[in-house]
């Protein structure tokens, strides 16, 4: 009989204080509490992790080799646990070549779709293409090489990996006595070493023959024995020329170009048989940008509009000078005028270079000219300082599409794979649903087409039906990244498996929230287990158990404060949850606004990027400012695609180029542009909230003003365990030592000779108020603080962290341990301890991610302060609890996708609410109305 409930017993996971459970099996349970309460220390690295670590201990010790040694969580007893899935809450990998098609497994299909039912053009007359017969071949081949030397070669092995030893016997079977592998000629028998690992091609050379008009015969005897072994293609190969490829499925007869068989491969951008070689298949290129060559195009020559050529020694800018003028004298053009008023054949000309002869050779063009110094220099200061006028910008040969010309000549209702993926899911549910099929083709496409239309009906059902097929991975948030694989597990349509899940409602619109509850019901209904951390109140009262980790964060964490279902909670006195939920607590939006009507503005006018319609955008400067809108609208790309990289060009000249837009006014107003994410503050375990807030810096100073260091000589190195010197030698530092066990995790253990304190017994013996260096790490900020109340460095730094609601934190503590959060507040606080210009702009996206109510009203309050200083902070947010207390509101929409881009509203969030058109405003009304 199956267990009914996850029993836990003992979890002491990091925070965890001994606790003990029961969770429901087949139920949606929802693991909630402060930022740093244990949420994930019970959910991820306790029951997913001992779940995930039972299942590969099940395989054998030799599979076990290959896998990833899972640690054993610190907990007495589970039992009652499934095979455990977790769809973490992390941003999407960096890989270039991973998009939304592929993540979801969509182009896979689309690939066998196009391979199998796919109407094949000729890419340079556009012309469907028509099979050849063997005679046609022969005829094109006496046309091409009369009187000349070719081999016949026919393809036998194509793009796999392994030595094929049993190829070269089949050949020779066959009678044949040469092979071409990798495109070099053996005489058979040979012994032929072929890498294992690595992907060949082999080749029977069929004849080698000279094409005469009196050698027609035994021509057309090989090219018949040629299409035999070749399943209908030849290669006719000649010394020093590239392959041509004639095939009895598909050739051009008007531009005399033959195919060889289309298959699934020919659509993949990550295999040499579909990748543009150009690019390789990444779509992009880094190319020299005439917008970085001449920034601002209102400028004159002469007023310094080609930035390259104002660079360098006096006699390079002379001579620059002298070509120009030059130039302008033999075309007849000024140099007076701005840049952008002269003619598109001088512009041209000026960049890509003409025939005209200066001096005594042609006028090269500023590109040429940069890409030939680029080349040829070995100076990597030279080479840098040219960099700086390179942009990643669409492949000039397969203009982003990343295929060969052959393999986008290929349609299906007069589109071709890359067309499709352009689509959004929505777009693409409609395409897929009108397509017109003959019975054949019905029949041939039905299984590809229903996983297509599945796969694309569970992204629409978690509110992802905005995004394009072909969005980078990489460009996804991290809610949307965890939408997707949630989408993947429905589909799997697996049963009796625990699901953890971590925030899935992070980037959705309130419109959007019941779609993804529908999907997590479904997932339960299908006899699931969901173990979803959320803060979300619609989540929380959508479940059907509810457990609540307090009373506070970090140490002051870690009990279970609540266990049971929703009824229950909304009447419990001590749980802090029950009290927002309810009401008791509330976070106040602001009784006085900032006034932005007459601020200076940073404005933005014809933004075009994606999905945005030509919009123009006022930011008031020294405001909180919200960026609103359902998922999709383009609210990323205005600041993340738009914003961002203009001012990050502007001040810091950044590579990244800005996403599509007329102009940008008021820039000159911010003297620095900084984003504040959730990415952790560091990623080894030696990285901690002191060392990222440069606070041990003076901690370390401190210790070196004692009278004992003074004695001794000892330095501020003295008193790092990064350095040789004052640490442990033994541990390096780490206070930890990693034993191997082989096919058994590692097991970490204390230092025997530090005992987990870092530094050496001489470092140790330095102290201040009786506290050693070791003693310092060990304790939280809060306490940090009374050690050092007399030490306006340490104490202001440490004050902004407390004030940030991380008291609770160690010095020492890991970075790796905080949560997001945690590690947003951690770089928050940083910048409140800076000096400030008053000029600085803030750039958050969904800051909110990971944090209670209560964490949400401290993040608010650091935000005020920020901007209490003059500084501008934007935040693209669905919180309402965030977007109340904006002085500004931008609302975007009104739909997702191509239906988005547009300015719903521009205002204060008390005019928003009677905008109709809104779906944010109806949900902010309830809000600032209190109903």
């Amino acid at each position: 009989m199956q267990t009914e409930s996850i029993i836990i017993r003992g979890a002491k996971e990091h925070n965890l204080k001994n606790i003990n459970l029961a969770l429901p099996r087949n139920k949606l349970v929802v693991v909630t509490g402060l930022s740093g309460s244990g949420k994930s220390s019970l959910a991820f690295d306790t029951i997913y992790a001992e779940g995930q670590r039972r299942f590969v201990e099940s395989l054998s010790s030799y599979a076990r080799q290959f896998l990833e040694q899972l640690q054993k969580p610190d907990v007495d007893f589970i039992s009652g646990l499934s095979p455990a899935i977790a769809i973490e809450q992390r941003a999407a990998g960096g890989n270039p070549r991973s998009t939304v098609a592929t993540q979801t497994e969509i182009y896979d299909y689309l690939r066998l779709l196009f391979a199998r039912m796919g109407k094949v053009h000729c890419y340079k007359c556009g012309q469907p293409i028509q099979s050849q017969t063997s005679q046609e071949i022969i005829e094109s081949i006496i046309n091409s090489f009369i009187n000349q030397d070719v081999q016949i070669l026919a393809p036998f092995i194509q793009g796999k990996k392994g030595q094929q030893e049993d190829a070269f016997l089949q050949i020779q079977k066959a009678g044949f006595v040469r092979a071409r592998v990798d495109a070099k000629i053996y005489e058979l028998p040979a012994k032929i070493k072929l890498a294992k690992y690595k992907i060949h091609n082999i080749e029977i050379v069929v004849d080698r023959l000279k094409i005469k008009f009196d050698a027609i015969k035994r021509l057309t005897d090989s090219i018949e024995t040629a299409l035999k072994v070749g399943n209908g293609t030849v290669i006719i190969s000649q010394a020093g020329a590239k392959d041509i490829i004639f095939s009895e499925q598909y050739a051009c007869l008007k531009c005399k170009i033959s195919y060889a068989q289309i298959n699934p491969r020919n659509f993949s951008f990550n295999s040499p048989f579909g990748a543009c070689p150009e690019c390789n298949g990444l779509g992009n290129k880094l190319k020299f940008d005439p917008d970085l060559i001449i920034p601002d195009k209102n400028k004159s020559i002469n007023g310094g509009a080609l930035a390259p050529w104002k660079r360098g020694g006096r006699g390079y800018i002379m001579y620059y000078r002298w070509l120009i003028r030059e130039l302008s004298y033999r075309l007849k053009f000024s140099l007076d005028v701005p840049f952008n008023k002269l003619p598109k054949n001088i512009q041209k000309v000026i960049f890509y270079g003409s025939d005209v002869v200066i001096g005594s050779k042609p006028f090269e063009g500023v590109i040429p000219h940069l890409e030939r110094l680029f080349h040829q220099t070995d100076s990597d200061y030279l080479k840098e300082e040219i960099s700086k006028f390179m942009s990643s910008l669409p492949c000039p040969a397969c203009k982003g599409a990343r295929l060969k010309p052959e393999s986008l000549a290929v349609l299906i209702n007069q589109k071709n794979i890359f067309q499709i993926t352009t689509l959004s899911i929505k777009e693409a549910m409609a395409f897929f649903s009108q397509l017109k099929l003959t019975e054949k083709e019905k029949l041939v496409s039905y299984q590809a087409l229903k996983e297509i239309n599945q796969k694309l009906k569970f992204c629409a059902d978690v509110g992802l039906d905005y995004l394009t097929l072909d969005r980078k991975s990489a460009t996804l948030s991290g809610g949307e990244a965890q939408r997707i694989r949630l989408a993947t597990q429905v589909g799997s349509g697996l049963v009796g498996v625990l699901y953890v899940l971590d925030e899935p409602s992070i980037g959705l619109h309130q419109r959007d929230n019941q779609k993804l509850l529908t999907t997590l019901e479904t997932l339960r209904d299908l006899g699931n287990t969901l173990i979803v951390v959320e803060h979300d109140a619609s989540t929380i009262l959508s479940a059907d158990y509810v457990v609540d980790l307090g009373p506070g964060a970090g140490r002051g964490g870690g009990e279970v404060i609540f266990a049971g279902d929703k009824t229950a909670l909304l009447k419990d006195k001590n749980s802090l949850t029950a009290k927002y939920l309810r009401g008791d607590l509330t976070i106040k939006a602001p009784v006085n606004r900032r006034p932005w009507k007459a601020a200076k503005y940073i404005e933005i006018k014809g933004a075009t990027e994606h999905n945005l319609k030509n919009i123009d955008i006022r930011f008031p400067l020294g405001t909180l400012i919200c960026v609103t809108g359902v998922s999709g609208s383009g609210k990323s790309t205005l600041i993340g695609d738009i914003l961002y990289p203009t001012m990050s060009q502007k001040l810091y000249r950044a590579k990244e180029k800005p996403g599509a837009f007329k102009s940008i006014s008021g820039a000159s107003e911010i003297d620095q542009v900084i984003v504040v994410d959730q990415s952790p503050i560091g990623r080894t375990p030696r990285s901690n909230p002191v060392t990222y807030t440069g606070v041990f810096s003076h901690i370390r100073d401190l210790f070196t003003q004692l009278p004992e260091s003074k004695l001794r000589g000892y330095k501020p190195g003295r008193f790092s365990f990064n350095v040789k010197g004052g640490r442990c030698e033994a541990c390096q530092g780490d206070g930890i030592k990693k034993i191997e066990m082989h096919f058994l995790p590692d097991v970490y253990v204390k230092c025997d000779l530090c005992k987990g304190l870092r530094f050496n017994n001489a470092t140790l013996e330095v102290k201040y108020k009786g506290k050693s260096i070791a003693d310092v790490l060990e304790m939280t900020i809060t306490e940090a603080l009374d050690l050092f109340n007399n030490i306006p460095k340490i104490k202001n730094t440490l004050g902004y962290l407390a004030d940030v609601g991380l008291g609770y934190l160690q010095l020492g503590q890991s970075a790796i341990t905080l949560s997001g959060g945690e590690a947003q507040r951690v770089k928050l606080s940083s910048e409140l301890s800076k000096r400030s210009t008053g000029k600085t702009l803030y750039l958050l996206d969904e800051p909110t991610t990971g944090l209670h109510f209560a964490d949400i009203a401290k993040l608010i309050a650091v935000l005020q302060r920020l901007v209490e200083r003059g500084n501008t902070v934007v935040v693209v947010e669905h919180n309402l609890e965030v977007i109340k207390c904006a002085d500004y509101i931008i609302d975007l929409g009104p739909e997702g996708g191509d239906k988005g881009g547009e300015v719903i509203a521009a205002c204060s969030p008390e005019e928003l609410i009677r905008v109709e058109k809104s779906y944010t405003a109806k949900f902010l009304k309830e809000v600032l109305t209190n109903k």
